[in-house]
């Protein structure tokens, strides 16, 4: 059973950084894209950032320059880093993978900025 965790939100003030995790178990995420998405509160999820199995990567524009996702094939782990956080970047931040036209998704860990 494939399954995803995400790991590392919590309160941080407006300027600050926080790195979220993504770690799996019951699948080898190294062949697959994954994908970190958000969603504040009366708001549609919305696409944060991707990595390939090759390691490319692509962000949206409100985290461009901010936000670096990676990933760590040996700990079966994706990563974000989010820094210079603001305010709008309050969320539940959900992990993603797509395998064989399934949609996997974590439960969410939520980021709070605010002074």
């Amino acid at each position: 059973q494939v399954q995803l965790v995400e790991s590392g939100g919590g309160l941080v003030q407006p300027g600050g950084s926080l790195r979220l995790s993504c770690a799996a178990s019951g699948i080898i995420l190294s062949p697959y894209n994954m994908g970190w998405y958000r969603q504040a509160p009366g708001k549609q999820r919305e696409l944060v950032a991707t990595i390939t199995s090759r390691g490319g990567t692509n962000y949206a524009d409100s985290v461009k320059g901010r936000f670096t996702i990676s990933r760590d094939n040996a700990q079966n782990t994706v990563y974000l880093q989010m820094d210079s956080l603001k305010p709008e970047d309050t969320a539940v931040y959900y992990c993603n993978t797509i395998i064989d036209l399934m949609y996997f998704w974590g439960q969410g860990t939520q980021v709070t900025v605010s002074s």
